[in-house]
């Protein structure tokens, strides 16, 4: 499929497609059915997966859009919803394409890879210590938002196949990412802004503008037919006419 696909999952559950949207400046995902677990009960889940990787974000648009939508960037605060979580993925049979979860460090630089592991939080306010950190992860330094693993054609690493663990990484990677949504988190919708989309609101722009003066043409002259064949037919009978009265006239008298 050549576009974009959010797509929503869940056990014992028909897969529901759902398109993401750019429009202008903001990306959000549009309505549609939010699937739970059991079918209703609370929290429920969006994986949103990019087909064209040149589409996928970055961690904080990653949050923006989750926000906007209502939700968190995913906590996973157990094993069981970590389970949960990698069945919906599945379900993709996605390509290559890490996930932002809703974890992040706290501080930005930190020599000490101990204390760097006790620094890491969940951006929906969950206080859950449950991690899946791969094998010699995280390696802090520089990067401090956290993804979970999708690369099921690279070769196995130290830790085996780089599936569904969890890597920090830097935050200004592109990929895709999972919403989470709860009714014991408040949440207040924003708009993402995302400046690298400016020339694509310029360039609709241009689209549009040179679309509309055709469209005005077509309704002026659509209605205006039927007129321009009478002219056209009075024109005609006027040359006519007077290509007979000329004739007439050059005929010689008493011939």
């Amino acid at each position: 499929m050549p576009r974009d696909v959010l797509l929503n999952t869940a056990f014992a559950v028909q897969p529901v497609l759902i398109c993401v949207y750019s429009v202008s400046r903001f990306l959000f995902i549009s309505a549609g059915q939010t699937v739970c677990r059991g079918g209703t009960q609370q929290p429920c889940y969006k994986i949103v997966y990019f087909h064209d990787a040149s589409r996928r974000i970055s961690y904080e648009e990653a949050h923006l859009a989750c926000r906007a939508d209502g939700g968190h960037l995913v906590s996973i605060e157990t094993e069981a919803e970590q389970r949960l979580i990698e069945k919906f993925i599945e379900s993709l049979l996605a390509s290559d394409g890490d996930f932002w979860i809703g974890l992040r460090r706290k501080k930005e630089e930190v020599d000490n890879s101990t204390e760097c592991q006790n620094l890491y939080s969940w951006s929906d306010g969950s206080s859950s210590k449950f991690r899946n950190w791969y094998v010699e992860e995280p390696s802090c330094g520089s990067e401090i938002c956290v993804v979970m693993y999708h690369q099921p054609s690279a070769p196995p690493g130290v830790g085996g196949p780089y599936m569904f663990q969890w890597n920090d990484d830097r935050c200004n990677m592109k990929n895709n990412f999972i919403c989470k949504y709860s009714l014991d988190v408040a949440t207040e919708p924003l708009n993402p802004v995302f400046p690298e989309e400016h020339r694509k609101k310029d360039a609709n722009v241009t689209v549009v503008e040179a679309k509309e003066p055709v469209q005005s043409l077509a309704y002026i002259l659509i209605p205006s037919i039927p007129v321009l064949l009478l002219l056209m037919v009075f024109t005609a009978i006027f040359w006519f006419w007077l290509f007979e009265t000329g004739a007439n006239r050059c005929k010689p008298k008493g011939g």
